[in-house]
């Protein structure tokens, strides 16, 4: 009988400029984002290993968060669930995922420091 391990995996506060919103300012001016990712995954081969082929590469995962940031988007909602699929798309071996996306600071109202949609 095979243990299993599962661990997390998590890519803390991943900094973009993009053009993310619904408003013209946001659209032309652009803003700071942040993103989170918690993956939960089995760590038992790459433990055992100690082979980055056998484990979930945090670079392929940040390179997806990188690119799906690129892509202009109204909603944060559409930003975190283009994220979410595409992780899950790119690696089999997850169990579960939380993609956090926030944009920091949105220039249509004063006194918001952020907003966030979580999957």
């Amino acid at each position: 009988m095979e243990l299993k391990h599962c661990g997390i995996i998590e890519l803390k506060d991943l900094e973009f400029f993009a053009f993310h919103g619904c408003y013209p300012e946001e659209q032309a001016h652009g803003n700071k984002f942040v993103v989170n990712i918690k993956i939960e995954t089995d760590i038992s081969l790459p433990a055992q290993t100690d082979n980055i082929e056998d484990a979930l590469d945090y670079v392929k995962i940040y390179d997806i968060v990188e690119k799906e940031m690129s892509q202009r988007s109204h909603l944060l909602e559409n930003v975190a669930f283009r994220i979410y699929s595409r992780l899950f798309e790119q690696f089999p071996q997850i169990i579960n995922a939380d993609v956090k996306v926030s944009k920091l600071a949105p220039s249509v109202r004063d006194g918001i420091k952020a907003v966030s949609v979580r999957i």
